[in-house]
This record gives structure tokens, sequence and C-alpha cells, in this order.
């Protein structure tokens, strides 16, 4: 009876020994699980580049250019490239515009008749939101704040190509529309003899994100 008492001993000894260690191996995948994901990801904000496109005539002509500064605040750090950029603030100053008009005259004419139309002519603004999957922005101009939902591409984990389209009426800036056709209107007249200017903005952003 002792031998029997022993060995049972015995094998509880075991078995608790080993789902102790068991535990501790589980523990310890748990650690190192946790420390695989440390990793966090900030905004880079010198690389940020923003762009639009614009539209000319009744054909929908594209015409391009971009801002040369972008301001940012309100930024934080997170687990993924998205969560990093939720809640950002930027501000974009209208006098970075930079169409590379080979004649000089484009933005000079922009900054006066459409930017120069609106309230609060300086800055663009606005806050950068992410729910889920979805993302947009919500921008500041002409007094007003709209939404614009945007989709975006990822480059490796840590670039992101956002792009979205900016209708301005939502922005009650049909004015400054109007003001810019007027002041090209010559070269915003396509083929059918009618100048047209659209309200219609396509607007895309590069964001480079650090992670350590």
């Amino acid at each position: 009876m002792k031998k029997i008492a022993l060995t049972f001993a015995s094998a509880l000894l075991i078995i608790f020994a080993s789902c102790k260690d068991a535990k501790k191996s589980e523990e310890s995948k748990n650690v190192e699980a946790t420390a695989e994901t440390t990793d966090m990801y900030s905004l880079v904000q010198d690389s940020t580049k923003v762009s639009f496109t614009a539209y000319k005539t009744t054909d929908k002509v594209p015409v391009g250019g971009m801002f040369k500064k972008i301001n940012f605040t309100n930024t934080t750090s997170g687990a993924t490239a998205m969560e990093a950029l939720n809640g950002t603030e930027f501000s974009i100053p209208v006098s970075s515009l930079f169409t590379n008009d080979p004649t000089g005259t484009r933005d000079p004419k922009l900054l006066e008749f459409f930017f120069g139309v609106l309230k609060d002519t300086e800055l663009i603004s606005g806050v950068v939101k992410v729910e889920g999957e979805n993302s947009s922005i919500d921008v500041t101009l002409n007094g007003e704040t709209q939404n614009i939902p945007l989709t975006y591409e990822m480059d490796g984990d840590n670039k992101i190509t956002f792009s979205g389209v900016m209708d301005l009426e939502n922005w009650n800036a049909l004015d400054a529309v109007a003001s810019i056709n007027k002041a090209c209107e010559i070269l915003h007249t396509g083929k059918d003899g009618v100048s047209k200017t659209w309200s219609e903005v396509a607007v895309k952003a590069e964001v480079l994100l650090d992670k350590k």
C-alpha cells in the first residue's frame, strides 16, 4: 500500500509540474507575442504630398496642382498606420499652391479669383477620421466644414495614398468657381464654345509613417 501511495503521489507531482511548465510556456508565448506587436507608427510630417485635379470645359479636361506645404497638429502614434492617423489635424497654407504652369499666370489667378473670393482665404484646414476600415477627412473651407470620404491604398505597411472627391458646392463655394471661370473664360472654353469650370475636384494625399 505504501508503494501504491508513493507512486500515486509521484504521479500527481509529475502532472502538477507538467501543468506548471505548460502554463509558463504559454505565458512565455504571450510575452513574445506582445513583444512582436509593440511596433508603433507615427506620421513623418515633412513627407506628406497633397495634390488635386480640377476640371475645365464641358469635356472635363483635367488641370493638376499641388500644395507645397502642409502643417500637422494633434499627431499621435498607433499600433497601425491608420490608427496613428486618426484624429490628426492639418492646415494647408493656400499660398503654397503650385500648378507647374509654364506661363506663370495660373497660380496668381487661382489665388486672386478663386481663393481670394472665399472666406478665411489663408488656410484650408481639417482633421483625419478613421473608423474601422473607413477613412475620411473633415475639411474647413470658406467658413464651412464638410466631410470627404476617402479610399486608400497601402504600399507596404507604412505608406498610404488617399483619394477622394470634393464638390465645392458643399462648401458654398460656387461664387468662387464662377469667379475663376470668368477670369479664365477663354482658356476654359471648349470646342462647343461653352466656358465651364467644374465644381468637382479630385484630391489626393500621399502619407508616410515611421515604424518603430
